[in-house]
């Protein structure tokens, strides 16, 4: 075997666990197969194959896929909740924040409710976050 022939099975390798591997780090290893692979094609010496195949890669890790992983890695999906902050919301069934009870009405939705005031049935409040699907609410002045 040729090291052309070696350097693309070990970027065809490296590709394949990129892909069943969820590690986001076999693509570089492809890539500087890849160059070590250029590198035999033009007839450098093995040694010089070797030490740019491990630069390559080490390079690739270590600068390369912190920024590619930055880069790809959006603000994620947002909760449901998460967009009801800051909204307005009407109290269904008293908030008791002994029991930890309450219902709300948001946006034409029933939610389960808790404060840490007691709110009667058709006050307003604000909805100021989550814990899971209860919404955290504070009364709001008439």
């Amino acid at each position: 075997m040729t090291w052309v022939a070696f350097w693309v099975v070990v970027a065809l390798g490296a590709g394949i666990l990129e892909v069943a591997v969820p590690a986001f780090g076999f693509v570089f290893v492809t890539l500087a197969a890849l160059a070590a692979a250029v590198l035999a094609l033009a007839g450098t010496a093995v040694a010089a194959q070797i030490v740019v195949f491990a630069a390559a890669t080490l390079f690739f890790l270590l600068v390369l896929r912190r920024f590619f992983v930055h880069r790809l890695r959006g603000p994620g999906v947002p909760s449901r909740t998460e967009a009801l902050q800051g909204k307005l919301a009407e109290v269904t069934e008293a908030i008791d924040p002994v029991r930890g009870s309450g219902r709300v009405i948001v946006e034409g939705h029933d939610w389960a409710a808790r404060a840490a005031v007691a709110v009667a049935p058709g006050a307003r409040v604000r909805i100021e976050g989550a814990d899971g699907i209860v919404l955290l609410v504070s009364p709001v002045p008439h």
